[in-house]
């Protein structure tokens, strides 16, 4: 079974796959793909009509698909590769292990937040922002700018605490709700801060574009398998039929071939390194 490691326990060879990989499917063009089905989904889940991969439930199972679905591209170029996590409880600066040169390079630039070191640097010709909405095809960043900071392990642990998965009206409203907090639209705010707190493309509906994307929703996937450990007699809301949501046993969009069902046990395709 594949190890998902945490980026700070890397090996060189490990960090240097990794990014082979994900600029080798940048060059096949096959990358642009996730940025843009992630924006389309983003702008389109909204409180009141069809929500799918943001505000709703299926938030966790949908962003899981999509992670396997791009660890599955990577493995295709090299099978060594697994997606690493970004503890952000724990890496928690500007100059931490995973903004090295030799990964993710680090910070944009204060002019225009371009970023110029490591292998997404658009110096090097190989990471150009071609799903964009503006002229500027260049990666950006502008970590720790916002009054947001990261959020720490006492606010992870709050989460966790959370028993319930999800309630009504089942968006970005819902209170006393694991997803709702862990996403970020009430309580501490976890998922949606590490965005702000990050910055550039990231703070955008098209946030794929910056490969650390991954690495952050690897930790919330992460996260999820967490609570559910520490609540085995909890599951996925809603179980049944419920307008505009996903329910357990509903197929999800764009697959269209998987359920929330299908996502709920990790240990069915890989495991993580440690608990949190």
């Amino acid at each position: 079974m594949a190890t998902r490691k945490n980026q700070a326990t890397l090996t060189a060879t490990e960090k240097s796959d990794f990014v082979a990989a994900v600029l080798e499917l940048k060059r096949r063009g096959r990358y642009d793909s996730y940025v843009t089905t992630h924006n389309a989904f983003i702008t389109g889940d909204t409180d009141n009509g069809e929500r799918t991969g943001h505000r709703s439930p299926s938030f966790l199972p949908w962003h899981r698909r999509f992670l396997l679905q791009f660890e599955a591209d990577l493995q295709s170029i090299n099978p060594n590769v697994t997606l690493p996590y970004w503890d952000w409880t724990v890496d928690r600066t500007v100059d931490a292990s995973l903004w090295g040169p030799d990964l993710l390079g680090g910070n944009g630039r204060t002019t225009d937040r371009q970023v110029t070191t490591g292998p997404f640097a658009f110096s090097g010709g190989k990471w150009p922002i071609t799903v964009r909405t503006d002229t500027r095809d260049y990666l950006r960043r502008s970590l720790g700018s916002s009054t947001a900071g990261l959020p720490t392990r006492a606010d992870v642990e709050s989460v966790l605490a959370v028993g319930t998965y999800d309630t009504a009206p089942w968006n970005s409203s819902s209170s006393g709700s694991f997803r709702n907090q862990l996403e970020g639209w009430v309580g501490v705010n976890l998922h949606n801060r590490v965005h702000v707190w990050v910055g550039g493309n990231m703070a955008e509906g098209m946030s794929p574009n910056d490969p650390v994307f991954w690495l952050h929703h690897c930790f919330i996937d992460k996260l999820w398998a967490e609570w559910r450990a520490r609540h085995p007699d909890q599951g996925y809301l809603p179980t049944t039929a419920t307008p505009n949501v996903v329910a357990f046993g509903d197929r999800m969009k764009p697959w269209n071939d998987t359920t929330p069902a299908d996502m709920h046990n990790h240990l069915r395709r890989y495991r993580y390194d440690s608990a949190f």
